[in-house]
């Protein structure tokens, strides 16, 4: 069964930076095409950036400029380096297939908990 475990959340200040890392354990095939997510308090999972299996990238026009998603296909690794954080990219990130490639997600893995304060 293939897992997600998210990692490298924190509390930063306005202007910040962080890396997130998403492992993925089970199957290379399921992760192909991945993508990360994030939910905010009271707000729906939204889509933040997606990545190909050729390394071709799609962003988000909130975070476009800022944050940059990339993988490590030897490590079964996907990350997002976040730059120049806001406060309103304070949610819960998570990483799972994209969508758009796939008829269902896997399963969801804990997410890492960002936190921009002003």
């Amino acid at each position: 069964q293939v897992q997600l475990v998210e990692s490298g959340g924190g509390l930063v200040q306005a202007g910040g930076s962080l890396r997130l890392s998403c492992t993925i354990s089970g199957s290379s095939n399921s992760n192909k095409f991945m993508a990360w997510y994030r939910q905010a308090p009271g707000k729906e999972r939204e889509l933040v950036a997606s990545i190909r299996s050729d390394g071709s990238t799609n962003y988000a026009d909130s975070v476009k400029g800022r944050f940059t998603i990339s993988r490590d296909n030897a490590k079964n690794t996907v990350y997002l380096q976040m730059n120049s954080l806001k406060p309103e990219d304070t949610a819960v990130y998570y990483c799972n297939r994209d969508l758009r490639y796939y008829s269902t997600y896997l399963n969801w893995g804990q997410g890492t908990q960002v936190t921009v304060s002003s």
